[in-house]
């Protein structure tokens, strides 16, 4: 077997396999053998009809496909493996006969392959940095969500409802004088403010006494998932049966060694504005890295496959898939929920998954120029502080890794002296977020 390779537009090559008339004629003849069960004719039994009667009834190519099958999947992947320096195939092949006949075969196999990408500067680049400011007020926010997290209801009985109250209600809606379907419901607890009904209900709901019943006047918005009611305006009659307000436990001492642990509320408070610190630092760290790759991106130029983008689209369908299983909802009710194609979902994807394959290419081009590696030892101290952090000791931590995960770890190391290198050598101007 002969092969060329020729680099096409657009990212692509094609490999053109030759072979002769004995490498042919022995794929056929295998071919023959391999499916000469299946056939059967008068005067032969079933699986025995010599090779020429088969031809001379079926035609001579009657074996081809498979003897061009079989080649394929003996000589293709070899060929890739040979090329693998200059080429990275990243799309099943286009197979093409380009010649075929009793004394040769010859047929060609173009893929899309991962593209080079053309960078006009990685250093010296103005970059925003991204900075984030912890104070005292977003301390105290967290105090109040966990103050938040341990509050009771209690019934309010001297005043009426106000925003952040429940206020438990009957209701009853009409559309043109006539009950619509889902419109009714007796003893629903309404949270006020949380944007739970259309606009407009939670708001005049506010404001009313226990027992008071009131028409409210809303408008359904356009985008409604119902054909009856979007866009249409309709009549709650509402009833208050009960108001109940939230109740915060006081933030002090002994309230915090219950609900979190802690010695002390300064404890807990300078514990918490560490960790926020460290947060915010490590969200700055990864947008301001974000913001370097951004800014060489402008400038790159690079003929990406679609068969690249295709792939990462499939990354992100699937990730949003997972999240939407954590709700409890399927993909394919989701988007017939939302009225989209899986088509018209997947192209929402397009522009994104395009940036993210130039940025993955991008990474990839520098760490191979600049020659970033990751030392065993590097990888042994990572491996270290992992174990430590499990309270293994590392020769038992080590026995449960799974070999994908010293992968994921020598791809951070590298991955981190990439910005490590990106973050000095370009100019980074300071921008508060």
């Amino acid at each position: 077997m002969n092969y060329t390779v020729k680099d096409l537009e657009k990212s692509s090559v094609k490999f053109t396999l030759t072979f002769a008339k004995d490498e042919w004629q022995e794929a056929i003849q295998n071919a023959y053998q391999k499916t000469k069960g299946k056939y059967s004719m008068n005067g032969f039994r079933k699986g025995k009809v010599p090779k020429h009667i088969l031809e001379n009834y079926y035609g001579k190519g009657v074996f081809y496909e498979d003897a061009i099958n079989d080649l394929y999947y003996k000589h293709y992947p070899e060929i890739l493996d040979k090329e693998k320096d200059k080429y990275t195939v990243v799309s099943a092949p286009e197979i093409a006969i380009e010649k075929v006949d009793e004394e040769e075969m010859s047929f060609s196999a173009t893929a899309a392959v991962k593209p080079d990408v053309e960078i006009k500067a990685y250093t010296g680049i103005k970059v925003d940095k991204v900075e984030y400011n912890v104070t005292d007020e977003d301390v105290e926010n967290e105090v109040k969500k966990l103050q938040e997290r341990n509050s009771r209801l209690v019934d309010v009985t001297d005043r009426c409802a106000q925003d952040g109250d429940t206020a438990n209600i009957n209701f009853s809606g009409s559309l043109d004088g006539k009950k619509f379907e889902g419109g009714t419901a007796d003893n629903y607890d309404l949270a006020l403010g949380s944007g739970t009904f259309i606009p407009g209900f939670e708001e005049q709901v506010i404001g009313m006494a226990i027992g008071e019943e009131k028409d409210i006047n809303v408008t359904f918005p356009e985008d409604y998932n119902s054909d009856e009611l979007k866009g249409k305006a309709v009549v709650f009659a509402v009833k208050v049966n009960s108001i109940k307000t939230k109740e915060l436990p006081e933030a002090n001492d002994e309230f915090i060694k219950d609900a979190a642990g802690a010695e002390s509320l300064e404890k807990y408070k300078a514990d918490t504005k560490a960790k926020l610190i460290e947060s915010a630092e490590k969200r700055a760290k990864d947008e301001t890295e974000n913001n370097i790759i951004k800014a060489i991106m402008k400038d790159a130029k690079c003929d990406i496959p679609q068969a690249m983008i295709e792939e990462q689209i499939d990354q992100m369908v699937r990730n949003m898939e997972f999240r939407l299983q954590y709700q409890g909802i399927k993909l394919a009710d989701y988007l017939k929920y939302m009225g989209v194609e899986m088509a018209d979902f997947r192209k929402n994807y397009q522009d994104t998954a395009k940036d993210n394959v130039l940025s993955q290419l991008i990474v990839e081009k520098i760490i191979k120029e600049q020659n970033f590696t990751a030392e065993q030892s590097e990888i042994d101290e990572h491996i270290a502080a992992d174990a430590k952090s499990v309270d293994k000791n590392v020769e038992d931590y080590k026995k449960t890794m799974d070999p994908r995960q010293v992968e994921y770890i020598e791809h951070e190391i590298i991955v981190n002296k990439l910005f490590n290198f990106l973050t000095a050598n370009n100019e980074l101007v300071a921008k508060k977020a």
